[in-house]
Order: C-alpha cells, then structure tokens, then sequence
C-alpha cells in the first residue's frame, strides 16, 4: 500500500522534478542530444535518483520506454550471475525506435560484490554501443574506480526545506488534507530531506484521518518529539539521573524506538542544551559515539543510554573539564 503515493506523485518530466535543478539541467540536456553517456547518480534515499533515472527513459524513448528499459535492484540480486545473465541478455540486443541504445539501471549498485562489479565494467566495455548504463548508489565510494571512470558523476544531494514544502503542499491539495500546525517544519526534521518517506508518513496518517497533526506524525514516523528529548539531556545536566533514566525508558516505550534511534536524536538535541559550555557539548558529543559504537557491536542499548546518561550527568556537575 505504502507504495501508492510514491508511484502516483513521481514526476513524468524533467519540468515535473523538484529540486536536484542543476542536475536536472546538465542531465536534460545530454538526453536532448541523444548522446548519453553511462551515469553514475550517487546520494541519499529518497532524493529522486530513480525518479530522473525513469524520466530519462520517457524523455528519450516515449511511449516504448518500457521495452527499452530494464531496472535491477542490485541490493536483492548482488551476485556476479545476474551481471552474466539478466544485464548481458538485455544489453546484446538492439533498442526499438530511433534510440540507438537501450537503457539498464542498476540501483543501490553499491550493494554488489566486487566481483560482480568487475564483470559489470567488462559488460559496461563490450555493450557501449546498443547499451547505456545509469547506476544509482548511496555511497560512490563502494564502487570500484573502472567503473566510476567509465560514468558521468552526479551526486545527488537531500532536498531544501522550500522544495519538500512545494511537494507536501501539492500532496495536501490534491489529497484534501488538513495540516494542524507546522507540519512542513515536523515533516522535514523527520524525514530529512527523504521525500519517499514524507509521502509514506503521509499516506499512513490520512488513513487515519484527514487531519494531519504533529503527534500523528511522530507517531507513525516512530521518532520522539524533540522537546522530549532536550528535556531529558536537561535532567541529566542538573544531576537528576533517576528522572532522566525515567523519561528516557518511558519516550522508548512510547514510540516504540531503538537504541540507535535514541542516541541520533540525542546527538541533534545536544547542539541545543542552553547553558551548557562548549567543551561538555564536545564532550557530550564523544560519549555519544561511545555509545553507539558500542551498540553497533552487540551491546545491550538499555545499558549503554543508562551508561550515557550518567557521562551527562557527571559532566553537567563539573565546573570544567580537564
């Protein structure tokens, strides 16, 4: 279900794309020329790499776009067979229509086995002629030099508050939505700049109700209220360890959050701590990585946030540190 939104309010043209404009720009005018090159899009989740990759494939090939486009989820399928098999079967044979080549995209390519990697690059070399590739990654780092060489870099950024506003204001009309306060400031501090996972927490909250509030939000988003958050590193600042171990189980419970969940919204709500110098906050800062590492690791959370509590604490007390 949770798809439906993401499919329904994907653009179908470059004029549609909101944000990524000077990607947007240089990108629309390699497809105008029909002399595209294999692409790279590299960035966060949910900022539009598919989305473009999609319009790309309707801007150069209309109504056939389907039969000349083939998408592959590396995450799923990571093996150097998928590589020998579904991309060399689909990259062999010539495109339908005027295009000269065919398109393959490859997202969360970053997920491929070095191995698989390589025989892309080979496949990547024999097939230029009837084949573009546009592979979508998370971190270009994880794809192997030969590879990134062979493609046009662009590297995707989280959307500006202004453009998700434009997308959640579309979605509010056309849905007949009701916003109760400021939901496009929540929406944007939950999501971070991922537009998928706006829509979806919308699309969660209007089965619920077409009043949209910012509880509603937190909720279903499974993330605290900041102001729930700063509370507890205050208690913890003036030295009332029980009360901020209280508060902090009872915020875990609530919103049903892990540990790892807990500790990024700690590490926001730290920068906010009034009256607390800027050595503690650095200090603060460290034993947060501490204890996420820790967690990572295998370690028990409900320890390791008592065990950072209590760092808080300590440091709140000093008068400096040394």
């Amino acid at each position: 279900m949770l798809a439906i939104w993401t499919e329904k309010y994907r653009p179908k043209t470059f004029e549609e794309v909101i944000g990524q404009k000077e990607i947007v720009s240089r990108v629309q005018a390699l497809v105008e020329t029909q002399n595209l090159p294999h692409l790279l899009f590299a960035g966060p989740p949910g900022v539009g790499k598919t989305t473009l990759s999609l319009v790309i494939a309707r801007s150069m090939f209309g109504d056939n776009w389907k039969s000349n486009f083939l998408e592959l989820n590396a995450s799923d399928e990571r093996g150097i067979d998928v590589i020998r098999v579904k991309v060399k079967d689909f990259a062999r044979t010539r495109a339908l229509g005027n295009v000269p080549f065919k398109i393959i995209y490859l997202d969360e390519c970053d997920a491929l086995t070095k191995e698989a990697q390589q025989a892309l690059r080979r496949t990547m070399e024999n097939y230029t002629q009837t084949t573009r590739f546009i592979l979508s990654c998370n971190y270009s780092s994880k794809i192997i030099e030969p590879i990134q060489s062979r493609c046009a870099i662009f590297r995707f950024k989280s959307l500006a508050k202004e453009d998700m506003c434009t997308i959640t204001e579309k979605i509010k009309h056309e849905e007949g939505l009701r916003f109760e306060g400021n939901i496009n400031d929540v929406l944007f501090a939950v999501s971070e700049g991922d537009v998928r996972r706006v829509e979806n927490i919308l699309q969660s909250c209007s089965a619920l109700s077409k009043l949209i509030t910012e509880e509603m939000i937190f909720s279903i988003a499974g993330h605290a209220k900041p102001r729930q958050i700063g509370k507890v590193l205050e208690l913890a600042v003036q030295n009332k360890f029980i009360e901020a171990r209280s508060d902090l189980l009872k915020i875990m419970l609530d919103y049903g959050l892990s540990g790892l969940d807990i500790i990024k919204q700690i590490q926001k709500e730290i920068m906010q701590l009034p009256n607390v110098e800027g050595r503690k906050r650095m200090a603060m800062m460290v034993a947060c990585g501490e204890a996420e590492f820790r967690m990572t690791e295998g370690s028990d959370e409900f320890i390791q946030l008592e065990a950072l509590l209590a760092q808080i604490c300590l440091l709140g007390s000093r008068e400096e540190i040394s």
